[in-house]
């Protein structure tokens, strides 16, 4: 067993699922996070696991490729699903989070594992030698980044990701929204506000023209699809919203018990149920115009910010040019990448990115070739995503059923098809998880 203790460089949601997978192996660990001596722009806590956008964790079912992979870290004794599940609050067909009982549960753990010692402050350069897991996440420090440049001789490789409003719920007016799950699915977790036609092209109008924040001089502003800012996808075209975040099906007004044109939906933040992020809002606008144009918005007119929008840059690596299949950079292999600093996105996909990591490094420590999951695995989907993309238009993604290899029998009812594909995965994670363990 090595004595040497492995450093895992972030304490964010890769971070700190690598340390602890590591730790369970019975591996000291030294675990290093730049807060509180220094926060990103887009981090207020001083907590471990801070969730910057939204709190939810999308969906939870086998459904769709992320209730998978959260099925699969269950499994699998991930700290970052445990605490999710510790922590959730109502979300409809979602996992949900109350984001500070999350974050210091995660801290709480980590700080207390016996085998990780967590040290505070700033990391600027990559160590030359010693295992080593880089998860300095999607604000990777300016410092440290260059670093990171240098070494891969990759260069703009960043995206922007935008935060969406949160709003206190004793502002929202529940005369005119109300409370329900699209389709009544879930309960009434969700508040909805209804937009007739001239309310909607107004807002939508009023977004394309607001002021926004400009985008510095040297960076070129490369927008992720999956959270692109409302002012972006207004541009697209008048409707696009309407037919993306605002759509109103399965949402009838109980006022009126039709559909209204739009809906535009707020999500509990809290366990407490005292705050409300706005769904799909995430945005680039000036804090004097978020204030003005969502407050256009019906059964908002009062509504009190307990967060504004803010946009903050994302760093990643070209990872099917620079990693190898275990997560190493090839020029240096002593360091491993995890998170969203090598192209995976998402909070789900980040840790769980943290835990291959954790399982890979672990191994190689040991001197011993570690096992990659099944690529039938939502975990090994990840991972294909990252050694077999295109490096010359590499871009982050989230996990999808169309990473998986395609089922041997043709089902052509979706629903079905992706209960196959998730059965599977399943039974191959099973078996995959169930290899003697390294010291046998």
């Amino acid at each position: 067993m090595p004595d040497t203790p492995i450093t895992v460089i972030g304490g964010g949601l890769a971070g700190t699922e690598a340390a602890w997978q590591i730790a369970r192996r019975g591996i000291p660990v030294v675990l290093c996070e730049m807060k509180p001596e220094r926060k990103s722009p887009a981090h207020h806590s001083d907590q471990m696991a801070e969730l910057v956008c939204s709190n939810s964790l999308r969906g939870a079912g086998l459904n769709n490729a992320v209730g998978l992979l959260k099925e699969e870290l269950r499994r699998l004794g991930s700290l970052f699903i445990a605490c999710a599940d510790k922590t959730a609050i109502p979300a409809g067909g979602a996992l949900a989070v109350a984001r500070e009982e999350f974050a210091a549960a995660v801290t709480e753990a980590v700080e207390h594992h016996p085998l990780i010692d967590v040290v505070r402050g700033e990391v600027r350069q990559l160590p030359r030698q010693g295992w080593t897991v880089v998860a300095s996440g999607p604000l990777t420090s300016d410092a440290l980044a260059e670093d990171i440049r240098r070494l891969t001789g990759e260069r703009h490789l960043y995206f922007y990701d935008a935060i969406a409003p949160i709003v206190e719920a004793e502002s929202i007016d529940l005369t005119i929204a109300w409370r329900a799950s699209r389709h009544d699915r879930g309960g009434k977790d969700y508040i909805n506000c209804p937009l007739d036609r001239d309310t909607y092209l107004k807002l939508v109008a009023e977004l394309v023209a607001a002021e926004k924040v400009p985008t510095r001089d040297f960076e070129k502003a490369v927008h992720f699809e999956g959270c692109m800012p409302i002012e972006v996808l207004a541009e697209r075209g008048e409707m696009t919203l309407a037919f993306g975040p605002f759509k109103p099906v399965g949402l009838p007004d109980p006022r009126t018990g039709r559909e209204p044109f739009a809906v535009v939906q707020l999500r509990q933040d809290d366990r407490s149920g005292e705050l409300y992020n706005m769904v799909g809002c995430q945005t680039k606008l000036t804090w004097p115009e978020q204030r003005r144009i969502f407050r256009m918005i019906p059964g908002l007119e009062q509504a009190r910010f307990a967060r504004l929008g803010s946009m903050h840059r994302n760093t990643f690596i070209n990872a099917p040019r620079c990693l190898n299949r275990w997560l190493q950079l090839n020029e240096a292999p002593h360091l491993l990448f995890a998170g969203q600093i090598t192209g995976v996105e998402g909070y789900v996909e980040s840790a769980a990115c943290g835990y291959l990591a954790g399982c890979f490094v672990s191994d190689l420590a040991r001197d011993r070739q570690p096992l990659p999951p099944p690529p039938t695995t939502a975990l090994g989907a990840l991972l294909t995503h990252l050694q077999e993309s295109d490096p010359a238009d590499f871009q982050p993604m989230n996990v999808t059923y169309g990473l998986f290899p395609p089922l041997e029998r043709k089902i052509r009812k979706r629903s079905e098809k992706r209960l196959a594909l998730a059965e599977r995965a399943l039974r191959d994670l099973d078996a995959w998880a169930g290899r003697p363990p390294a010291d046998s």
